[in-house]
């Protein structure tokens, strides 16, 4: 069904297939929140199932037809998912109207001044370094962000919200929605927006696309959707972006020019996150925010879920940090953040690859791009939506970087992965568990 012809306003009962989601989860508890009945099913279990648990949506695990409620008149799915999910095929039997993930956020961008951050890496952080600078100006911006903001968590908490745990949609009362753009299967082109903000374009989701112009010519049809009244932000000096500025017919701004003042510190390490912070204080100048305020804001960001997010010690009394970063270029911008931050002391990575496709485009990327670790371990590669193909795995992952003078260890469970980190380390040392799949349970396991 076309997704303009949904008017969410009249919608009582929705349900959702991959509700776990980091992006999709977001739609699901602004329909919460506007009183909707939600209900959805996932795979497994995880952290964002259970905050959508306490905000009231119904959760199964596993796909059967019998989740689908019996007055069910619109399903929101993933785009991961197969057209053969059993609900997928009861829904349109039924004639329930359906919606894929980026249709919907489409509908809601339709009605807002959107602000939209689109790229290949650091579009998370900088779609919530963005949202934190409109929510302290006072502009009480709607926000759906690819992970839990951290100073959302915070700013909710004070104003005595009911969403009172971390969460990755902010429910704002003004024009202004900021929102994270997903390239993946041309996603974001979905959104209207009337900012757009590149912050980097490189070869990655290589399963859809067929090559880096692949890639290019999707982000040139979504800044074509600018208006001219619109704004363009990139880093005009960055690789492949010069063909998107010259396509483009909005204003262009170059954040790639724009100085931070001396002495400006972020609580979060690393030269790509000062690349964000310029990107969004781009943002904050086209919106008319004052610069003082922007940079005060930004001074204040502590970071989202999984984004070199401090997760505590273990018992021996090593640092353990977590981190979603799951391609070459996050990899090495990662690590050098954390060797900035700890330039003495030893670091170990426990790394999980994500996709069989994505291990096996980059594999040479990967045996590079771990160099500012002491010691590296892998897990079994994340299958996501893919089959084995039989011809990548993580044993080779590990030949790489260890051709590259490295050790690494290959280990088969997030159990064993603990233990050989924590061998492997002293207290004051540092693990960081790396990777877009569950990397995050071993640093669960670590954490006394």
């Amino acid at each position: 069904m076309k997704s303009e012809i949904v008017d969410f306003s009249k919608i009582k009962t929705v349900h959702f297939i991959g509700i776990g989601g980091i992006g999709i989860s977001a739609i699901a508890r602004m329909f919460v929140l506007e009183g909707k009945s939600v209900s959805g099913s996932d795979m497994a279990e995880s952290e964002v199932t259970e905050g959508l648990r306490e905000t009231g949506a119904t959760i199964f695990i596993g796909e059967d037809t019998k989740n689908i409620p019996s007055d069910c008149d619109l399903m929101i799915y993933t785009i991961a998912i197969p057209d053969t999910n059993a609900e997928m095929v009861e829904a349109k039997k039924r004639g329930i109207s359906i919606l894929s993930y980026p249709e919907a956020l489409g509908i809601i961008s339709k009605e807002k001044y959107t602000i939209a951050i689109a790229g290949t890496h650091g579009k998370t952080t900088t779609t919530a370094m963005v949202a934190k600078i409109l929510m302290d100006a006072g502009l009480d911006p709607t926000v759906i962000v690819g992970s839990f903001m951290l100073d959302a968590e915070q700013t909710q908490n004070k104003r005595g919200s009911q969403q009172n745990t971390r969460t990755n949609f902010i429910a704002g009362k003004s024009k202004y929605l900021v929102v994270e753009g997903c390239e993946y299967r041309r996603s974001f082109l979905n959104l209207s927006p009337k900012i757009l903000v590149i912050t980097n374009i490189e070869a990655d989701h290589l399963d859809y696309y067929k090559d880096i112009e692949d890639i290019k010519s999707a982000f040139a049809e979504l800044s074509a959707k600018l208006p001219v009244d619109g704004f363009l932000l990139l880093n005009a000096h960055s690789q492949n972006l010069d063909y998107i500025v010259r396509l483009s017919k909005a204003k262009n701004g170059d954040w790639g020019v724009v100085t931070m003042p001396e002495g400006f510190k972020l609580k979060i390490p690393g030269r790509h996150n000062i690349q964000n912070a310029r990107a969004a204080l781009l943002v904050a100048k086209a919106l008319g925010i004052g610069e003082a305020l922007a940079l005060q804001s930004l001074s204040q960001f502590t970071g989202t879920w999984r984004r070199f997010e401090h997760r505590g010690e273990t018992k021996g009394g090593a640092i353990v940090y977590d981190d979603y970063g799951h391609h070459p270029q996050e990899i090495k911008a990662t690590l050098q953040g954390a060797r900035e931050m700890f330039p003495t002391q030893k670091i170990v990575v426990v790394f999980q690859p994500h996709l069989y496709s994505r291990t096996k485009d980059h594999l040479e990327g990967f045996g590079k791009c771990f160099k500012q670790a002491d010691e590296v371990i892998m897990l079994p590669i994340y299958p996501a939506r893919e089959v084995d193909p039989g011809d990548i795995n993580s044993d080779m992952v590990v030949e790489g970087i260890q051709k590259n003078g490295q050790s690494a260890y290959l280990v088969s469970s997030f159990e064993e992965a603990a233990k050989k980190a924590t061998d492997l380390v002293g207290s004051g040392d540092v693990i960081i568990t790396l990777g877009a799949g569950e990397t995050n349970k071993v640093a669960d396991i670590l954490v006394v």
